[in-house]
Order: C-alpha cells, then sequence, then structure tokens
C-alpha cells in the first residue's frame, strides 16, 4: 500500500475510534441526580416498589440509559431510577396510583431539563418545537424508559429518528420516486429538532447547507475566472439568486415525484 493510503487508512481507523468512544461514553454516563423533582410531604420507597404496578416498564428499565441516573439522598445512595425523574413515591403508592403525587415528565418537561441543560436552551431559540408552549412534550419523540431513547424502537438509527418525525410530518417524509439521499442519514441532517436560530429548524440557513454534502469544485468557468462546478454543471450564476432550495431551482428539497434534481 502507498504512503499516502496508508495515512488515509490510519485516519480512517482513528476517525471511527473517536466516533465509537463518543457514542459508547453517551450511553454509558453514569449520573448522580442531586436535586430530583420534590412532592411535599412525599419519601423515596425504591424502584422495587413500582414493579408491583408497572411490571411491563420496570422489566424493560434496567436496559435504559435512565436506568443509570442515580439519587444522592440520604439512605438511598446509589438508588437507581424512577423517583430520579418522578420524584419520591410514598404518597403516589398511598394513594392507589394515578397521576397525583407523581411527576410526569410527559406532561412537564421541566422534569427533563433539569438534566438536560443543553436541549432546555435550545427550545428558547426562536424556532423550535412547541415544547415550552404545552402544546408538545418529550416522550412524543423519545422513549424514557426502553432500552433506545429514540421512538419507535425498531430498525436502523437514523430510520427510527425519521419514522419519529414522520408521526407529524408526513408530507416531507412519504416515499418518493427521485429520493432526497439525505433522508437516508436522518431528518437531523439538516435540521436540529431542538431549536435553532434558522428558519425550519435548519443547521444553517444558507447555501452551505446543501454544500456539505454537495461538493463545489473550483474549475475555469465559461464566464470568467472560475466557476464553482456541482454535478458537473457551472453554478457559478446560480448561487447568486440565492439558496438552492429558493432560488427557483431545487425547491423539492425532500424528494420528487417527477425530476430526479429535485425540481417540482
Amino acid at each position: 500500500m502507498k504512503p499516502n493510503r496508508w495515512i488515509a487508512a490510519a485516519a480512517l481507523m482513528i476517525g471511527a475510534g473517536g466516533l465509537i468512544l463518543f457514542v459508547n461514553s453517551c450511553s454509558t454516563l453514569t449520573r448522580t441526580v442531586l436535586a430530583p423533582p420534590e412532592i411535599e410531604g412525599a419519601t423515596f420507597v425504591g424502584d422495587k416498589v413500582c414493579l408491583d404496578c408497572h411490571a411491563n416498564i420496570s422489566r424493560a428499565f434496567p436496559q435504559s440509559p435512565h436506568a443509570r441516573l442515580h439519587l444522592d439522598q440520604a439512605g438511598l445512595r446509589g438508588q437507581q431510577g424512577c423517583e430520579a425523574c418522578h420524584g419520591p413515591a410514598s404518597k403516589h403508592i398511598a394513594a392507589g396510583g394515578g397521576n397525583k403525587f407523581i411527576v410526569n415528565p410527559g406532561r412537564n418537561p421541566e422534569a427533563c431539563f433539569q438534566c438536560h441543560l443543553e436541549t432546555h436552551a435550545e427550545f428558547n431559540l426562536p424556532q423550535h418545537h412547541p415544547v415550552v408552549e404545552g402544546k408538545m412534550n418529550c416522550v412524543q419523540c423519545h422513549d424514557p424508559h426502553g432500552m433506545d431513547i429514540m421512538k419507535p424502537a425498531h430498525g436502523l438509527a437514523m430510520s427510527r429518528q425519521n419514522d419519529t418525525c414522520a408521526e407529524c410530518h408526513r408530507q416531507e417524509t412519504r416515499p418518493m420516486v427521485f429520493e432526497h439521499a439525505a433522508l437516508r442519514e436522518g431528518c437531523a441532517v439538516c435540521h436540529n429538532p431542538h431549536g435553532s436560530v434558522n428558519a425550519k429548524l435548519l443547521t444553517q440557513r444558507d447555501n452551505n447547507l446543501c454544500l456539505r454534502c454537495h461538493v463545489q469544485v473550483q474549475q475555469p468557468s465559461t464566464v470568467g475566472q472560475g466557476g464553482i462546478f456541482i454535478g458537473k454543471e457551472d453554478h457559478t450564476q446560480h448561487l447568486r439568486f440565492g439558496t438552492c432550495w429558493t432560488s427557483g431551482c431545487h425547491t423539492a428539497v425532500h424528494g420528487s415525484n417527477v425530476n430526479p434534481y429535485l425540481f417540482y
């Protein structure tokens, strides 16, 4: 193998190793919850009591990333799970269950925001899904109890993410004759699902969003000093009319049934 190929192969392996370490670090993180939700007059009872009524959830929960949450309360140091997010359960049990005397993060995202501070900040950006307004909640997109935090829990990772978005955004995720290949990688390639400063939750607001995948190549141009070629076509003049999807060209950004270049 030539030296430059050895270098490229080594860089690829280092990058892949770094990605694996990053993913593993997120999935194996153990966090101590210093301030679980408070419920006036209630005391902590431990996860085993929850099993009596919530058997299905309790059986799956040990495999969940949230099962790695620990309480740091006196007498319950190291206790995992349920009460770290739902609060002390004694009054909930005494009342025979139901929604009384228990914190339901599905209805109260503040319980999630106590740990997910960065996500909370994103929901306060100008463009965001309406979670803080109470029109949506975290569990519509995430499964807090299952092995996989994404919903639904079947298929490849990015496919799951697209399926979650498709529950509301069916028009954008329906099958197309000419699909936008970016959808295979997941909606979050172009959109920040929690919040963004850009319209439509885009991660970038200009042509650079597209040019991350559609590499621009500088070549001699028919119009002057050098042009930007994309797909063997000189786009130098096209780019001055705006973004790829607003300049009247690639307007079918999620896919087209009539044109392979994503025109309507």
